[in-house]
């Protein structure tokens, strides 16, 4: 599973449970910060996701900003170890972004590793309302202020949120808008316990301070 630590991720693992074998995690850190990239997670927190999933955690160090070329050998390189290990199938959580869905068709061709899409082509604002019906608990981590505002960052995921956002903001921010840390859900053993601190402008984007509770 291609985990970006948020809410589509979580939901695209438990679309497929029960139809594939789901073995592991794949994440990329930051390795000069120990942050999952944009979500601005700490990795100890996405590490304690993966157990409270019951599943292991494979990380791809990544230099921050990082260059279009080292981000595909060490990716590439991910892939083929899992390969070896008999992966078959990478799960990812894209909705709708069809140049993101071309991009990473084309960086596994070759590969021996098919990508799934499940929740492709979901309406958001059913697959929004869905999540939270469904009980998946999560914290907004990170906004762009450009395209939403920046007060909605360390705001819980919930049927309140998706009430007040803005005309024009996408209910599961699949242009980018926000994005989102997953504590519990379907398919968790128990939840992540998360700490939501003070909010920090970093890099362009409003981000929550994480920490584990």
């Amino acid at each position: 599973m291609s985990w970006s630590s948020g809410k589509d991720a979580a939901f695209a693992l438990e679309a497929v449970r029960g139809t594939v074998e789901v073995v592991g995690l794949l994440t990329t850190l930051d390795a000069g910060s120990g942050r999952v990239p944009v979500h601005g997670v700490p990795h100890e927190l996405v590490r304690a996701q993966a157990r409270a999933l019951g599943l292991p955690l494979h990380a791809v160090e990544l230099p921050w900003p990082c260059p279009g070329e080292v981000y595909e050998a060490r990716v590439g390189e991910a892939v083929a170890g899992a390969r070896r290990d008999g992966v078959e199938r990478l799960v990812f959580g894209d909705l709708h972004l069809r140049d993101v869905r071309d991009y990473r068709e084309a960086s596994l061709t070759g590969s021996g590793v098919v990508p799934l899409f499940p929740l492709w082509g979901s309406r958001t604002a059913a697959l929004a309302a869905g999540m939270v019906q469904r009980g998946l608990r999560a914290v907004v981590t990170c906004v762009d202020p450009a395209q939403a505002p920046g007060d909605l960052a360390g705001r819980w995921f919930d049927a309140r949120f998706l009430a007040d956002l803005p005309g024009g903001v996408d209910p599961c921010g699949e242009h980018g808008e926000f994005h989102t840390f997953v504590v519990d859900g379907p398919g968790f053993v128990h939840p992540v316990e998360v700490e939501v601190g003070a909010t920090v402008e970093s890099d362009g984007f409003v981000v929550a301070e994480l920490s584990a509770g």
